[in-house]
């Protein structure tokens, strides 16, 4: 399609704007590459590079940083979104759901089938590449994209290809990536007479042309220019164009109501839009462990095979020794064999400091909360794994904050947006037309972040219990019903678990009621005892009162 030329000016002016901007981040992120994952991201290394890569990794000897970081990606993976239990619930803001049966039902549906599309569309595994890239490089990015026959389809630009900037809240709102799609692809998917020229000539010409790779721009951006390039109802827009094609001339531009992707960040420092990771921290001591591992293995191959000197009339004898790094030397009498020089490591320091390196890179991925129980020396009681796995979980808060407001949040409601065009959520009862509804996560790390609060109010009743013998009014300050309501919430209790306040206070006349009734026929039964203990008391009626009244 064709667009106008000063737009497009300016749209290929912003992308190489976002570029620059990117720029700085380059080497580091090619550092980071080489030391963790250096086969992955060939987007970092040069167009010469890419001919000739190979799937060597010349620097890594030791892959404690790799797995390290595995193991966090694993650990965020299953702590905060584990496709094997549900991570999420709705619920209505300012609104008592659990107390309207209808809506709550209405509310675990929706959440049931979201979940439902997510398992069965390749959500997951996006999630799992991004987090691996939030763990090593700070920045990651998946798009969510409608799909005919999954309801949703997830893609996972790599990084190096793809650029973005912040708003004025600092949250991403524009994306763009130049990346390669071979012309058999780019045909199914705008079709040969969206294509340019060399691209339809590489079409005509079959068999090896169609696989030929042309670059791709990608950019995503607010709809609030005001040049009409899509209806002004859609929020955010995007735009398809060839690198080689000329000015003008675009490969599609369509709108969208949501952003279509999710870009979150390990941590931020200011209105830097890339961010920065455990990756960078362990980054020195990563480099260094591979050092030592390189100087070690060369000492024992030292060690083991020297470098020695042979006397000259050894030379053409290689049966008399095995070879290795042999000198030979002339006019010398009574060499024979010996060592050139004594090898002589501290084989027991370095490993020891080589064991130090490991420990401060698994700590720096915290390895040592998701996998506590397999890396303690001793047994401990489950109460000291649990205030440890408490300590431990407040160095992730910052990250699970930020993580769900810029990744689960978009995620969710994005998705919730689609299945709703789609017509696949269930209908919206009387009511609850155009009400908002409100994320709450339920996931492992999510419910142990709140548990971390329960401490003060544990304490708190603690003190109670201590002070009621000696100051009975004690108990009347806490709330009881408040009390235990929230602590359930903080600790993750399902909401269904709970009885609302109408039911409370039901049972709670219903027990006031059998207690009167039990007080009533106590009294009651009281009563009858007196009455047949006095009938059958001897007061001497008959005669004996006769007798009485007249002695009287």
């Amino acid at each position: 399609m064709k667009i106008a030329v000063e737009l497009h000016e300016k749209k290929k002016a912003m992308v190489a704007a976002m570029q620059n901007d990117r720029l700085p981040y380059w080497r580091l992120w090619r550092e980071l590459a080489d030391y963790y994952l250096p086969s992955r991201y060939t987007y970092l290394m040069s167009d010469k590079e890419r001919a000739v890569r190979n799937a060597r990794n010349p620097h890594i000897l030791d892959g404690t940083g790799t797995r390290a970081a595995r193991v966090l990606a694993a650990g965020m993976m299953n702590g905060i979104t584990s496709p094997s239990r549900p991570w999420f619930r709705l619920r209505l803001p300012n609104f008592d759901d659990a107390s309207n049966k209808e809506a709550r039902m209405w509310l675990d549906e929706v959440a049931r089938r979201m979940l439902l599309v997510m398992a069965e569309s390749n959500f997951y595994n996006g999630l799992a590449v991004m987090y691996l890239d939030l763990v090593i490089f700070g920045p990651s990015a998946m798009l969510i994209y409608e799909d005919y026959e999954s309801v949703i389809r997830c893609y996972n630009p790599n990084l190096g290809e793809f650029y973005i900037c912040n708003s004025e809240r600092l949250a991403v709102n524009t994306f763009a990536r130049s990346f390669r799609m071979s012309a058999a692809q780019m045909e199914a998917r705008w079709g040969k007479e969206a294509l340019s020229q060399q691209v339809q000539s590489a079409l005509q010409q079959g068999g090896a042309q169609r696989q030929a790779e042309f670059e791709i721009c990608h950019l995503i951006e607010p709809n609030d220019t005001g040049d009409k390039l899509v209806p002004k109802r859609f929020k955010y827009r995007e735009l398809y164009w060839e690198a080689a094609a000329p000015t003008g001339q675009v490969l599609s531009a369509a709108g969208y109501n949501e952003l279509p992707g999710i870009f979150p960040r390990y941590e931020l420092s200011g209105n830097d839009a890339y961010g920065t990771c455990p990756a960078m921290d362990a980054l020195g001591d990563v480099i260094q462990l591979q050092h030592e591992t390189k100087r070690k293995a060369q000492g024992l191959d030292k060690m083991v095979s020297p470098p020695i000197i042979a006397d000259i009339q050894l030379q053409h004898r290689p049966s008399a020794l095995l070879p290795n790094g042999i000198t030979y030397l002339s006019g010398v009498n009574n060499v024979g064999v010996k060592p050139a020089y004594t090898v002589n490591i501290p084989i027991d320091a370095l490993t020891m400091d080589i064991r130090d390196l490991s420990s401060r890179i698994r700590e720096t991925f915290h390895n040592d909360l998701f996998l506590m129980i397999s890396q303690l020396d001793t047994v401990r009681t489950a109460a000291e794994i649990y205030e440890r796995k408490e300590e431990k979980l407040v160095m992730l808060g910052s990250v699970l904050e930020r993580f769900e407001n810029e990744a689960l949040d978009p995620a969710v409601n994005r998705i919730f947006s689609i299945m709703d065009r789609a017509g696949l959520l269930p209908p919206v009862p009387n009511g609850l037309e155009g009400a908002d509804i409100e994320i709450q996560y339920e996931s492992i790390l999510s419910t142990a972040q709140r548990a971390v609060t329960t401490a003060p109010t544990e304490r708190w009743l603690q003190l109670v219990a201590q002070l009621s013998p000696v100051y009975p009014k004690a108990v009347n300050i806490p709330n009881f019903d408040e009390l235990l309501r929230g602590y359930g919430a903080d600790i993750g209790v399902p909401a269904r678990y709970i009885r609302t306040q109408e039911e409370v206070a039901q049972l709670n006349a219903q027990a006031d009621q059998l207690a009167q009734a039990r007080e009533a026929a106590a009294t009651g039964g009281a009563f009858v005892d007196s009455a047949q203990t006095l009938s059958q008391t001897d007061v001497g009626g008959g005669a004996n009162a006769l007798q009485q009244l007249l002695g009287a």
